[in-house]
């Protein structure tokens, strides 16, 4: 738990995860309770400490494509008239500032700065005017692609997206209250230092309450499930030539109100290239 004078505090004691059963049993009410009467005797957490992703497992991590004007303006593709829908494996999770791990075969990495929202409660056949109510709160993403399985290998566009360390999330996940103007919020990402990404979630077409809406009308959402609200312009694939990221790189991003994420781009050795 991130307390707001910056220190972190060992809050296992509550017996839970923040998994599916923790969201959907009131855990960030009782989180409050208990920080109420435990946050000064908790046990410290070190700076140095590796923070894993926010959430454990979700059951799916959904994606929105094409959501901002001008990301859709910049890859020459015509802006959605409704939100487009593709899945990430939840084998891509990661904490924020580990690796990114370049899968085997991989020529064209690519980086894309997102806000993810993350499901508090179940939701199907939400109305818009309460999607809100089903959000748990919000998340950093960096919803990294490989553009070669992605595009040129036929199919959905799942497969680009889902090797091991594609998902680094957080640092934290913010509650719902903590961020109220979630639909003009700073967005930005560097690569070795230099601005690829630097826009606002007020670029997005689809918001997050339609969002929610939108996919609770396929799907039921379960608690802990992440959807991912798409990304601006600034991506390599845009670029001309097209830039990709190599082995050494440093890609670092950050979203206001959700706190900044770095990944220093690996080569994949084996499973355990980490």
């Amino acid at each position: 738990m991130l307390l707001k004078d910056g220190s972190r505090i060992d809050v296992s004691a509550i017996g839970s995860d923040y998994d599916e059963g923790f969201f959907a049993d009131g855990g960030l009410k009782k989180l409050e309770t208990w920080l109420k009467k435990n946050s000064t005797s908790a046990p410290r957490v070190a700076s140095t400490t590796r923070l894993g992703s926010p959430v454990c497992r979700p059951s799916k991590i959904i994606c929105i494509g094409l959501n901002y004007r001008d990301h859709a303006a910049e890859t020459k593709a015509e802006p959605p008239k409704e939100p487009v829908i593709f899945f990430k494996a939840t084998t891509s999770l990661t904490g924020p500032n580990d690796p990114l791990v370049m899968p085997r075969n991989s020529t064209k990495v690519d980086w894309e700065v997102e806000l993810a929202v993350i499901i508090g409660k179940r939701a199907l056949y939400v109305e818009k005017k309460d999607a809100l109510d089903h959000v748990a709160g919000y998340a950093l993403h960096n919803d990294y692609s490989e553009r070669t399985f992605q595009l040129e290998h036929g199919g959905q566009w799942s497969k680009g997206k889902s090797a091991d360390t594609f998902a680094p999330l957080g640092p934290f996940l913010a509650t719902r209250d903590e961020v109220p103007n979630v639909g003009n919020l700073k967005m930005w990402l560097l690569v070795n230092g230099v601005s690829r990404q630097n826009s606002s979630t007020s670029n997005m077409i689809f918001d997050v309450a339609t969002l929610v809406s939108y996919v609770s009308n396929f799907m039921t959402l379960l608690p802990g499930d992440v959807i991912s609200t798409g990304t601006p312009a600034g991506v390599g694939l845009g670029m001309n030539p097209p830039v990709y990221l190599k082995a050494g790189d440093i890609v670092e991003l950050g979203i206001e109100g959700l706190g900044e994420s770095r990944q220093r781009v690996t080569t994949y050795h084996g499973p355990h290239s980490r």
